[in-house]
């Protein structure tokens, strides 16, 4: 006998297209017991849930999911990308208008690393925008010590393996030298950790700044640091082709550039 398949959506899945958290990170916070539906603390992921059920993240409910949204934000240096730091550092989620809804980063950009990162309230647009498949070209601006040569740089255009990691072929230009520091623009489709960093100090050059200046078509532009700015709905349309499965909303409303929120006294250094 066939069974009829239960209603509604798996809890994680609710949970991304809420904006709590991406999937995976909504399946460790179930684990972890912080989420409780209908007064019932869960612990499996494995649970469909509809509009009619109550659900608690951290004793907070949980509101009906907004239509899918993304920001540019330009992230200063001294500021982790994570949600909640082990070590009390300040993340870039504490010093966002106090407007706007809650938000996951696409990818990240470590510590000391700044410039274009993009915020979005939805996780199945966060998982989209992540996709290896996606492809999307991620510029960044490199000031290193020293000045690395041509050959150098060609190991880096033809794919470079560091300690066993392989990494995909960059783009790499020598744009000027500033004293004993020199300026190159790199390029690439792929976002493991650290890669530049460790990739250009496999050819012999030091990192000292790292800006990423544009993610696929979106760019930094003239945002000033610790500014947001929201991709209009149009854009979004023609960029990431929204389809009914993201349920873009019929009437984009207008989001003026907004400001950070004065800081909290936590301290940004390492």
């Amino acid at each position: 006998m066939t069974q009829t398949p239960p209603s509604g959506d798996r809890i994680a899945k609710v949970l991304s297209r809420a904006g709590v958290a991406s999937r995976r990170e909504a399946e460790r916070m179930i684990e972890d017991g912080r989420v409780k539906v209908n007064g019932t603390t869960i612990t499996s992921p494995a649970l469909n849930v509809t509009a009619r059920d109550r659900i608690l993240v951290d004793g907070k409910p949980v509101s009906e999911p907004e239509p899918p949204r993304l920001w540019l934000y330009h992230k200063p240096a001294g500021l982790v990308t994570s949600a909640r730091d082990e070590k009390g550092r300040a993340t870039v989620f504490d010093d966002l208008p106090a407007d706007m809804p809650r938000v996951m980063s696409v990818g990240r950009l470590d510590l000391n690393s700044e410039g274009l990162l993009l915020l979005t309230n939805d996780g199945e647009m966060k998982r989209r925008l992540e996709l290896p498949a996606t492809g999307w070209l991620r510029r960044y601006r490199v000031r290193c010590k020293g000045a690395p040569s041509e050959e150098k740089l060609d190991q880096l255009r033809k794919g470079i393996e560091v300690e066993g990691l392989r990494y995909q072929p960059m783009e790499a230009t020598f744009d000027r030298q500033q004293g004993a520091n020199s300026w190159l623009t790199i390029s690439l489709r792929e976002g493991k950790n650290r890669e530049i960093r460790r990739a250009m100090e496999a050819v012999g050059a030091v990192v000292n700044r790292l800006i990423r200046v544009s993610y696929g078509p979106f760019q930094l532009g003239n945002l000033k640091e610790g500014e947001v700015e929201e991709i209009k709905r149009r854009v979004l349309r023609d960029q990431l082709g929204l389809d009914a499965e993201l349920k873009p909303a019929d009437k984009p409303r207008p989001r003026p550039t907004r400001s950070r929120k004065p800081p909290r006294g936590k301290s940004r250094t390492d």
